[in-house]
């Protein structure tokens, strides 16, 4: 069970209303690397965790995320105050207030004007939160190496937003936050190396065949080699041959198909075969001939049947492949006689 203490985990000074700013610090509130997304990864794992030792870390650091989520939720919502009356009451020009609203520049007054200067569970561009953020896969030593990665990007997040502000209590409420997320890696690490062995993730063992070959598959100007591709532990393959088949088969796909099967494979490759001899006449190619032979236009003024086709120059009608076809000459004196 849950039981909320109104207090803070972390006291929230914030010294004037930033609506701006409020509008990046949603980035950690609803956002992908946020306190949301953090609490419900753990929270989850926790659920399903077998080993008792892990169950009772993740449940501890999934509550401590909510409450980090409370803290981030509280800084969103001073840095709003001014923002959020001035909305409600319209006491503002609408130049005015447009004007307060994006004085960053960003795209605060998303947020601002559609959920009224509130905490939404949206990241800084307004997308809205959602369990696609949650990547867990109830293997641990998957699953922490994710939580150790998880929360390595929740600090980068928080120096960035820790740069933007001058605001002093604003930044050392989000330097307890980072800290935080420091913290939480170094649990994480030391319960995955608590594991042994913990590499690779997993149960079944890497095909020692290819476990420790690097192919040099990017060749040109900059290759670079470190210890993630040379020494004892790589065998490094340059050899465009020796990439291709590497299992030493035919490199090509293949499968086993009951005999009725082939069959209808051969008669839908009949039905559908192209025939490499021919040179058909494409629908682009009558649209452009009937554009330009002959200095032709597309009938429809008065006088002539709407959507036919006909040659301004030639007085002729365009067959079907968009040429003009010459009248003989009595036919072409007949109808000058019924148009006059």
């Amino acid at each position: 069970m849950f039981a909320h203490n109104k207090r803070l985990q972390y006291t929230v000074r914030v010294s004037e209303p930033n609506p701006a700013l409020a509008n990046l610090m949603l980035e950690q509130f609803g956002g992908p690397q946020g306190e949301l997304a953090a609490a419900m990864r753990y929270f989850t794992q926790a659920v399903s965790e077998d080993d008792p030792g892990r169950k009772d870390m993740l449940f501890d650091i999934a509550t401590e995320e909510l409450s980090h989520l409370e803290v981030i939720g509280h800084i969103v919502a001073m840095l709003n105050k001014g923002a959020k009356g001035r909305l409600a009451e319209a006491v503002d020009s609408e130049a005015d207030m447009y004007k307060a609203i994006t004085g960053a520049g960003n795209d605060s007054h998303i947020t601002q004007v559609l959920y009224g200067a509130g905490t939404p569970l949206t990241n800084s561009a307004g997308v809205p939160w959602t369990a696609a953020y949650i990547d867990s896969i109830t293997e641990p030593t998957a699953d922490l190496r994710s939580n150790i990665a998880a929360e390595a990007r929740a600090k980068i997040v928080y120096e960035r937003l820790i740069a933007l502000t001058d605001d002093p209590g604003v930044k050392e409420a989000l330097g307890f936050l980072m800290t935080r997320e420091v913290a939480h890696q170094k649990s994480f690490e030391k319960a995955l190396y608590a594991i042994e062995p913990n590499f690779p993730p997993g149960k079944m063992p890497a095909d020692p065949r290819f476990a420790s070959v690097y192919y040099n598959m990017s060749q040109g100007p900059g290759e670079m080699r470190g210890p993630w591709n040379q020494g004892a532990d790589w065998d490094f393959v340059t050899d465009r041959e020796k990439q291709q088949a590497v299992d030493g088969g035919s490199g090509e796909a293949e499968v086993a198909l009951p005999g009725g099967d082939i069959d209808i494979l051969k008669q839908m490759a009949m039905r559908t075969m192209s025939d490499p001899m021919s040179s058909p006449r494409t629908g682009a190619e009558l649209g452009m001939s009937m554009q330009s032979a002959g200095g032709g236009t597309m009938a429809g003024q008065s006088g002539s049947a709407m959507g036919s086709a006909e040659l301004g120059s030639k007085g002729g009608q365009l067959d079907d492949t968009g040429m003009s076809k010459p009248q003989d000459k009595g036919t072409a004196k007949g109808t000058k006689a019924m148009k006059k």
